[in-house]
């Protein structure tokens, strides 16, 4: 059974089918890191201006993959105000195993910036990335692989992007990150 929408128009209702009102963008449900890679590297293909990523390790495999640093390398080169921004909870990992993220940060540090979660803000669970407040990949335990990616849900995109922003204000410059050599 089809869903309806009521949509006005000139104060005129039309029905629209869900399927119709949804075309801009698709829906899923991940599970595993290889879904996740995949899902990040669509979420962030979508971006044209920025990305915002809350990620507790920087999770490997995933941010540091060849791909999508070519995506983010495209875009922040392509784009004169093009701004990347990542919140990390616990850079620890990164900063011992190194990681290609972090090497393309450094060069390119007028668009990239890292910033360590304060530690009184590292209650939230979750990981997100959200590209131009209109797409995201969500997973509701950062430890976990299980999620959902929108490739158009402006909505939730600009909740998360509200939260992102508010830790981001009260976060640090991750200074490791500029000055080891990772």
């Amino acid at each position: 059974m089809t869903q309806l929408a009521l949509v006005s128009l000139s104060d005129r209702y039309y029905v629209q089918s869900m399927e119709q009102a949804r075309e801009k963008g698709k829906r899923w449900v991940i599970s595993t890191r290889d879904e996740m890679r995949q899902a990040a590297l669509e979420v962030v293909g979508e971006a044209s201006r920025k990305v915002s990523i809350f990620t507790h390790d920087l999770e490997p495999g995933i941010y540091d993959n060849p791909e999508f640093l070519e995506i983010i390398k495209r875009m922040v080169l392509s784009q004169a105000y093009a701004r990347i921004r990542v919140l990390i909870a616990d850079p620890s990992r990164a900063v011992k195993n190194g990681n290609n993220f972090v090497h393309l940060g450094r060069r390119l540090n007028t668009y990239i910036e890292f910033r360590h979660v304060r530690e009184d803000l590292r209650t939230h669970a979750e990981a997100f990335c959200i590209a131009d407040e209109t797409a995201l990949v969500y997973r509701l335990q950062a430890n976990r692989w299980e999620g959902i990616v929108d490739t158009y849900e402006p909505a939730v995109a600009k909740l998360y992007g509200k939260m992102f922003d508010e830790i981001w204000l009260a976060s640090e410059v991750e200074m490791e990150f500029r000055q080891l050599g990772i």
